[in-house]
């Protein structure tokens, strides 16, 4: 008789009744306590799935410590909390949930951006102190949006949504991705353009690119010197894509006009970040994917995505799908294929 099959979670923060849904039948959740990486790790050794949102880096000492483990399923659609690399070395499946709060982080670029533009972090400080005479002349120098260049860097879920959203404000949408072909941003109604192109043309830029050893830092010092006087920079993707001490020197230059960041380089940040104080940027504390719905929709995802892999087949959402082949689980249909007249 097989002995029921075991998932460690994380986070201790909340229960796991959203989780249990679809892993009741397969397998029972087992809190393991994570003061370092090293003690889950020690915790975890035995248990078949990992699920986790955050906290802990997953590296290669820590999965190599994970001997039973078939399946690392994360919560968030980031997910560089885990070396996929080492992760795939060891045969263990990672999965994500890349489509559960695509439209909320749209809205915050959206949200990030139009602050950004109308500076309502200053404008906001000019009432408090009542200076009411000094909004109307900053804003009597910023441009409408009507008919200004929008860039996209990376062109995924978020990006199209994005875009929807700023077309409806009457702006020109660019993006550049090269992992994405031309002609599926061109469906969108989006203009690909290269990566020249796209810091030449853009008014304002917002990020929306995995982080990884090709895009750490993409954003620095030479980006922002091909980048047009006054650009406006939004990120809602991952803070270590900007080079921050580069984004620093740009906005106290006046290179860059204004920015608006729902994630930095260190989280939480430096109590001294001057990003923090300064009057041209408005910063949210990684919220963009916050509603009432995300929570419960990436848990009941996250549960069903181990569920899968656990009963064998390949997840919906496979980080690093080469593993699959190397697996002993079997693709599966949500329908049958072959159908008969009264079926």
């Amino acid at each position: 008789m097989q002995l029921p099959r075991r998932a460690a979670v994380a986070d201790l923060s909340e229960r796991y009744a959203l989780e249990l849904e679809a892993l009741a039948p397969v397998a029972d959740i087992v809190e393991v306590e994570s003061p370092t990486a090293e003690a889950f790790a020690e915790g975890a050794a035995d248990c078949d799935a990992v699920i986790t949102s955050w906290g802990i880096r997953f590296d290669e000492a820590i999965i190599s410590r994970l001997d039973k483990c078939v399946v690392i399923g994360l919560g968030s659609v980031g997910v560089d909390m885990v070396d996929v690399e080492a992760a795939t070395a060891a045969g263990i499946v990672v999965t994500n949930t890349p489509d559960v709060f695509i439209e909320e982080v749209a809205d915050h670029a959206m949200m990030l951006l139009l602050s950004a533009i109308r500076r309502t972090k200053e404008q906001n400080i000019f009432a408090a102190e009542n200076e009411w005479g000094k909004g109307r002349p900053q804003l009597n120098h910023t441009p409408r949006l009507m008919g200004r260049t929008l860039g996209l860097l990376s062109f995924g879920n978020v990006a199209r949504c994005t875009a929807a959203r700023a077309k409806a404000f009457g702006l020109h949408v660019i993006a550049y991705d090269p992992y994405v072909s031309e002609l599926t941003i061109g469906e969108h109604g989006v203009e690909p353009v290269s990566w020249g192109e796209f810091l030449e043309r853009s008014d304002y830029i917002s990020v929306h690119s995995p982080h990884n050893e090709e895009t750490h830092h993409l954003l620095n010092a030479d980006a922002f010197a091909q980048m047009k006087d006054g650009v406006i920079v939004v990120n809602t993707s991952r803070g270590p894509i900007i080079k921050e001490v580069d984004l620093i020197e740009a906005l106290a230059s006046g290179k860059v006009q204004t920015a608006g960041l729902d994630v930095l380089e260190q989280e939480p940040p430096d109590p001294q970040n001057p990003l923090l104080f300064m009057p041209n940027v408005v910063v949210t504390p990684h919220v963009a994917s916050a509603s009432t719905r995300m929570r419960p929709t990436a848990r009941r995802r996250v549960g069903r995505e181990v569920s899968l892999v656990l009963r064998g087949r390949w997840p919906m959402s496979c980080v690093n799908p080469t593993v699959l082949p190397k697996t002993p689980l079997e693709r599966w249909q949500p329908y049958p294929m072959n159908r008969g007249p009264n079926r």
